[in-house]
């Protein structure tokens, strides 16, 4: 009995640590392994405040052929869908609660990086996975998003530094993604609140 009350326990604890679903929160990523790409990159998962259907979607940036050519200088680039598979390998860094406002100009984020909706392309100095999680944190609230250049190729690093500078307004995870995704609940959607139009993002890649 008493390991029952102790597991219960750590499961509450667990969850009391995520940010409330009531709003749509992003979590930032980092991915370490291998030469597989994005190496950062944030998910949306939560309902708007003004209502609508939940929200449980994921973004990164990533060049479109991985090769040489992406060491010296531009290469196309494109907005990437990761899989439960990519997600799993990966650690969750911190989340933060967006307002309304802020959850729009994230997905407006996501359309203006995308090749189809906007500009796509990818620079491996200037623009790469880890600056579009730099300009969603920016576009979430964050302070100091500016402050690491030396970092802007080491996504665990900034994220790890993005947060520890923002110590307060986000709620910190460090969690592998197998173990982080299994203690997410469910999302609840709230009948009685009105639909939010969907914004224009570009479609899951397969």
């Amino acid at each position: 009995m008493s390991r029952m009350l102790g597991a219960l326990a750590a499961i509450l604890l667990s969850l009391a640590a995520l940010p409330a679903q009531a709003a749509v929160v992003i979590t930032f990523w980092s991915h370490e392994l291998g030469n597989s790409f994005p190496h950062a990159f944030f998910t949306l998962r939560g309902i708007p405040d003004a209502g609508g259907p939940p929200v449980d979607l994921n973004y990164g940036f990533t060049p479109k052929a991985v090769s040489p050519a992406i060491l010296f200088g531009p290469v196309a680039g494109r907005i990437d869908i990761a899989k439960p598979g990519y997600m799993n390998g990966s650690d969750a860094q911190f989340a933060v609660t967006l307002s309304d406002a802020q959850y729009a100009d994230i997905r407006r984020l996501v359309t203006e990086w995308d090749d189809k909706t906007g500009d796509g392309t990818y620079h491996m100095n200037t623009r790469n996975c880890v600056h579009f999680t730099q300009e969603a944190a920016r576009r979430a609230g964050l302070a100091s998003v500016d402050a690491f250049p030396a970092l802007m190729k080491k996504p665990r690093s900034f994220l790890k530094a993005l947060a520890a500078a923002n110590d307060g307004r986000v709620t910190m995870i460090g969690r592998h993604g197998k173990e982080y995704l299994a203690s997410l609940p469910p999302i609840v959607p709230t009948p009685s609140a009105p639909a939010l139009a969907p914004a224009a993002v570009p479609a899951p890649v397969n």
